[in-house]
């Protein structure tokens, strides 16, 4: 056993038993390669990442290699969703040293930390226009005997651009003076809305080539341009993307869920991780889209992804796990794919249709396995063949329970079983969107029972608001970072909209006045890590979105409605500048900011605001569910209160009345949503 058996990653467990001596990151492991002047390992993976499960069967797992990395270097494991901040730090050395990145992330140190080499999977042997593991290791232990003071510079060098490209994008020379409609404008939004749309796979939705990411935050900026401005081509677009992930083997077609990415353009094949963060942003867009549309597909998709998450992904204290292994019994896929026999074996001569509507075939549509994946919408398949589309799809429904037991019993992949901060917060916010689109009670129950579970169990106990980032086992540790509170503030500002309880509200305020103190730049934007926090090299600003959304672009969003409900214009004027700072990269570059979009296209079409006062206001507030309304404020009480502007002198004796205002000048009360729908829109 090396120093990891200690911890609670179920990643760093995983090598608890490699013959390499591994460490935790913590001051141990720096202190020793400080005294003994070594060279520093860090390799960084996560519990689903199939590549990382590879070269430790292949590397770490083989005594000789071992043998080389304990004697040159000091050997620490990360996971990087305990230690993201870590993991953005030496991703970014990596990707500038060698224009790539991904995990495993294996990146050399000097022993004050600096990066001076790096890359992802090496294998045992020279192969795929890599050197071997072995090479690599003897090699830099050489230079780092010989050649110090090169490496020492490279370091240096690296560390330096590390520190200023988290400066990226961020334009200085805006004056933030100018009124708010000519910082940004329709035709920014129209710009963004072209320039995603040059991206857009018109065949098989999506954007860019393989592989393919979900790209959620694209999806929804485009929602709402069309909802916005009418735009046929964005909605179109929008729509494909979602019918043809839902269609493909990205989507799980028995048992739900999303995974990562796919590996090719039509979203056959998956990368068969699953985690919790894209179900979540999933789960949100697709309610914009049941909202939009009234697509049942779409609800039914909501549905069955939220059983998947309360069926494998909830612990039975309320949290949610993080995610499931894209191998099981050292295969990736396998227990997600079938061969046609079984299929047969399982469902007998119900296995034919159900064969060919999921292009289940004798050699197999992925690896000589087939992937089940839909190539025609179900009503289009059935009138092509004659079948009626009601008694096709309850038999299609019959096969897949039959199948789903089946594949119960299979061997399960592994499962990452601790909770994240501010995944828990992104699965709260679906749950939200989730109840107000469809009314389900189960899914506002999710979302509060999970929350109080985050409030119980990560809040750090200093009398303040600051929190843990990670939990498992009863343990929560690592300060949390600024996508844990941003994500957490949005979770609850959703929560008092379905709920009607406004402490939710309140202690929203008071922890983003905590982000505020702690994390600011002393400008407009806020740092990743908290003041304090002394483990890193640099405090990073993340202000690009990657596969969950910017810290930076969700304190902006939250920053902005928590100024209007609290009547607070020093966070309304520093979200509006942290924007207008970085509005042109936005618009050049939509793909990669897509929640900042939709940021700049709602101070463009401006914010709703709905105060609803009463002793039904709750019944009233859950109708706003009834509409795609994107950037509203939606508030209720049953009586007035006094520190929410919003609620003040309202209450009617006897009236449930529903206001619609806009900075605080509002028109003439009314009875229902549905008599201002027309206002709103």
């Amino acid at each position: 056993m090396n120093k990891l058996a200690g911890e609670t990653s179920p990643y760093l467990l995983q090598h608890a038993h490699n013959p390499v001596e591994w460490y935790p990151w913590g001051e141990e492991a720096l202190e020793r390669a400080r005294t003994e002047d070594k060279p520093i390992l860090v390799s960084i993976g996560y519990a689903a990442c199939h590549w990382c499960h590879v070269m430790e069967r292949e590397s770490f797992e083989d005594a000789a290699t071992a043998d080389i990395m304990n004697t040159y270097f000091i050997n620490i494991k990360i996971d990087r969703e305990e230690r993201p901040d870590l993991d953005h730090i030496y991703m970014d050395a990596v990707q500038a040293m060698t224009g790539a990145g991904g995990w495993p992330l294996n990146v050399f140190l000097t022993p004050d930390k600096k990066p001076f080499y790096g890359g992802t999977y090496f294998p045992p042997v020279k192969a795929y226009n890599r050197p071997s593991w072995k090479d690599v290791l003897l090699s830099l232990a050489d230079a780092f005997a010989n050649k110090r003071e090169d490496i020492e510079t490279q370091a240096d060098n690296l560390t330096q651009h590390i520190d200023q490209s988290s400066q990226f994008g961020l334009d200085a020379g805006v004056n933030f003076n100018i009124p708010r409609e000519e910082l940004f404008t329709r035709q920014q939004c129209d710009t963004i809305c072209e320039n995603m749309l040059r991206q857009a796979d018109t065949v098989w939705g999506g954007f860019g080539r393989a592989p393919k990411f979900p790209q959620t935050f694209t999806i929804a900026y485009l929602l709402r341009y069309h909802h916005a401005f009418k735009h046929p081509e964005a909605l179109q677009q929008a729509l494909l993307s979602l019918d043809k992930m839902l269609q493909g083997g990205l989507y799980d077609q028995l048992g739900g869920g999303f995974a990562r990415y796919s590996t090719d353009e039509k979203w056959l094949a998956p990368h068969f991780e699953k985690m919790l963060y894209d179900n979540a942003l999933l789960i949100d867009v697709l309610c914009d889209a049941w909202q939009l549309t009234r697509n049942n597909v779409y609800a039914q998709t909501i549905k069955d992804t939220l059983a998947f998450i309360t069926r494998e992904m909830t612990s039975p204290e309320g949290g949610f796990y993080a995610a499931l292994d894209a191998d099981s019994e050292g295969v990736e896929g396998k227990f997600y794919t079938w061969s046609k026999a079984e299929i047969h074996h399982v469902l007998g001569e119900q296995a034919g249709p159900f064969c060919e509507f999921y292009d289940v075939t004798e050699h197999g549509n992925w690896e000589e396995q087939n992937i089940l994946w839909i190539q025609q919408p179900l009503e289009q398949f059935a009138a092509e063949r004659g079948y009626d589309p009601a008694v096709l799809g309850a038999m299609l429904k019959g096969c897949r329970e039959k199948l789903l037991a089946v594949r119960a019993s299979r061997v399960r992949p592994g499962l990452d079983d601790k909770a994240l901060l501010g995944w828990n917060a992104l699965m709260v916010h679906a749950c939200c969107r989730a109840f107000a689109a469809l009314g389900d009670e189960t899914y506002r129950q999710m979302a509060v029972r999970n929350m109080d579970f985050l409030l119980a169990n990560f809040r750090q106990n200093d009398g303040t608001q600051a929190f843990f980032h990670t939990w498992k086992n009863g343990q929560a540790k690592y300060p949390a970072f600024l996508d844990d509170y941003a994500c957490l503030i949005r979770a609850l500002i959703a929560l008092q909209e379905i709920t009607g309880d406004t402490r939710y509200l309140y202690q929203a305020h008071d922890i983003t006045a905590f982000v505020n103190d702690h994390f600011g730049d002393g400008g407009h934007l806020f740092y990743y890590t908290i003041d304090g926090q002394n483990d890193v090299i640099v405090r990073k600003k993340e202000v690009y979105d990657g596969a969950v959304p910017s810290g930076n672009a969700i304190m902006v969003q939250n920053l902005w409605y928590l100024s209007i409900v609290f009547d607070n214009k020093d966070w309304g004027n520093k979200a509006v500048a942290a924007l207008a700072g970085i509005a042109q990269t936005v618009v050049r570059y939509p793909t990669s900011f897509g929640v900042w979009a939709s940021q700049l296209l709602q101070l463009v079409k401006g914010t709703p605001e709905i105060a609803v006062v009463g002793k039904d206001f709750r019944v009233r507030m859950q109708e706003a569910g009834n509409w795609f309304i994107p950037f509203r404020i939606l508030i209720g009480s049953e009586k007035n209160q006094p520190e929410i502007p919003l609620l003040q002198d309202r209450y009617r004796e006897n009236d449930t009345l529903v206001y619609l205002c806009k900075d605080y000048h509002c028109i003439k009360p009314v009875f229902y949503i549905q008599e201002i729908i027309n206002l709103i829109e």
